[in-house]
């Protein structure tokens, strides 16, 4: 009997680890997603909430994309199967979580956290618990391959039409998400300063996160799912 060396076989069962993982995943958006709730429903009841000034929130937006994306990938591990679509998809929302956590630690977490969530356990999960899970997971959960820089440039997209769109809707609305962003707080000049450094230091993390490895001491699956070489095939 010959093999294909370039087919892998049929998923076998998961092995400890990665059965930690799927959980780790699943309980991770739960706490993001409880998070988001509890921002909204603590608002509802205060009389503030606002759909477009909430959903204008990059912490929100990135932690939401965060959930959803700790979801799908706990249950494509589940099902064994890969994908590098959402290999793809992960390692933008790690770009996203990893500017949210940068952002907060450079630019307000001088703030008080009552001027940032509503809950102060929801600040220090969505602005330090999810992005470090979110890192985390990209290191160490299986990905098919790594990610050109040139294309994991398409992640930028995102944070830099968010950008654009926080200062084209500021004037209109008279409300900015963050002070940084305000011109009349710091002025066009310094706006645009603090935008372009922004832009340059993601565009840094987009090719560390393209290009870090994973770490390769966890399997994910018992022996038989792994790839079958010719050497170690039977006749």
């Amino acid at each position: 009997m010959t093999v294909d060396p370039d087919r892998d076989t049929a998923p076998g069962p998961l092995a400890v680890p990665g059965r930690f993982i799927i959980a780790a995943k699943v309980l991770f958006a739960f706490l993001g997603f409880s998070a988001l709730v509890t921002e909204v429903a603590t608002l509802v009841a205060r009389g503030r909430f606002s759909p477009a000034d909430f959903f204008s929130y990059f912490t929100v937006e990135s932690n939401a994309l965060a959930v959803l994306s700790l979801v799908l990938s706990a249950f494509a591990l589940a099902a064994g199967r890969r994908s590098r679509a959402l290999d793809f998809y992960r390692g933008a929302v790690t770009l996203y979580m990893t500017t949210t956590i940068g952002i907060f630690i450079v630019l307000l977490s001088g703030y008080p956290s009552a001027e940032l969530t509503a809950v102060p356990w929801d600040n220090t999960v969505l602005h330090y618990i999810m992005p470090i899970a979110i890192i985390v997971d990209w290191l160490i959960a299986s990905r098919i391959e790594g990610v050109a820089f040139g294309r994991a440039l398409i992640w930028l997209v995102f944070p830099l039409g968010y950008l654009a769109y926080s200062l084209i809707r500021g004037p209109i609305a008279h409300w900015y998400p963050y002070p940084f962003m305000n011109p009349s707080t710091h002025g066009y000049l310094g706006v645009a300063v603090t935008s372009v450094v922004i832009a340059v230091i993601i565009a840094a993390i987009t090719w560390i996160i393209a290009s870090v490895p994973r770490w390769p001491h966890f399997e994910l699956t018992h022996p038989q799912s792994r790839r079958v070489r010719l050497d170690q095939a039977g006749g």
